[in-house]
């Protein structure tokens, strides 16, 4: 699918502000210099930093221009509750080495306890996959991701290893919209002992979730169970006045 046109202002903006190139309290240059910049709209710009003050990344001020107010999380990894990233992208963003180990990588039929779980329909054909992700040497998430084969043709373990997400939007032109999630903490299984460095915990933060595309097809289940001292869960939320 073709690049939206606010997609690379968006990224581009995103990518000087947590390279630190604007730090909190600076103002980023016009949305004419922009405009300019990247041969576009003034629209298209506003798109893009409408997007960045949705995530806390910016804050609009009339009369005087638009703020960076992010603050790098530096001692955890930040997982956003409102956007969609990759480990790898959450982790990149707080300067974080992040590596995967594959546990399960198989294809099953939806039946149905599957189909009650996760919303696929029974029949359908699914990747299963079980991922532990690492930060540094500590093992801190214990993924369980089901997949639609039907929208994701061509998975396997060397891109699951990698990153899923950047082969789904760069390979197969995916465009990746929507994401319900459910965040709870759970007593810690003997699972949840062997495969993650849970220390003196005995519970972890679970987050299940349904992914969708632009199509709206949900291609995705999935399941996280984090250590809980290792993240934090973000989002920034807008008040509206009555």
């Amino acid at each position: 699918m073709p690049q939206s046109k606010y997609e690379p202002i968006y990224h581009a903006i995103k990518s000087d502000i947590e390279s630190s190139k604007y730090k909190s309290g600076d103002f980023l240059p016009s949305e004419n210099e922009y405009a300019a910049r990247f041969g576009c709209s003034r629209n298209t710009v506003r798109r893009a930093i409408s997007l960045l003050t949705a995530e806390g990344y910016l804050l609009p001020q009339h009369g005087r221009g638009v703020q960076v107010i992010f603050r790098p999380e530096k001692e955890r990894s930040l997982f956003t509750i409102g956007g969609i990233e990759s480990f790898a992208e959450a982790a990149s963003r707080s300067s974080r080495k992040a590596t995967t180990k594959i546990i399960t990588f198989k294809e099953i039929k939806c039946d149905q306890s599957i189909s009650l779980m996760t919303g696929f329909d029974i029949g359908e054909d699914l990747y299963y996959i079980e991922r532990v992700r690492y930060l540094g040497k500590q093992a801190v998430i214990y993924d369980t991701n089901i997949f639609l084969i039907s929208e994701t043709k061509g998975l396997s373990e060397e891109i699951a290893r990698d990153s899923i997400y950047r082969y789904l939007e760069d390979t197969l032109g995916m465009t990746i919209t929507t994401s319900r999630r459910r965040v709870t903490a759970e007593r810690a299984t003997e699972r949840d002992h062997e495969l993650l460095d849970l220390g003196h915990f005995d519970f972890v933060l679970t987050v299940v979730g349904q992914v969708f595309n632009s199509r709206g097809v949900m291609f995705e289940y999935t399941r996280s169970r984090h250590v809980p001292d290792q993240v934090c869960f973000a989002e920034t939320a807008i008040r509206q006045k009555v």
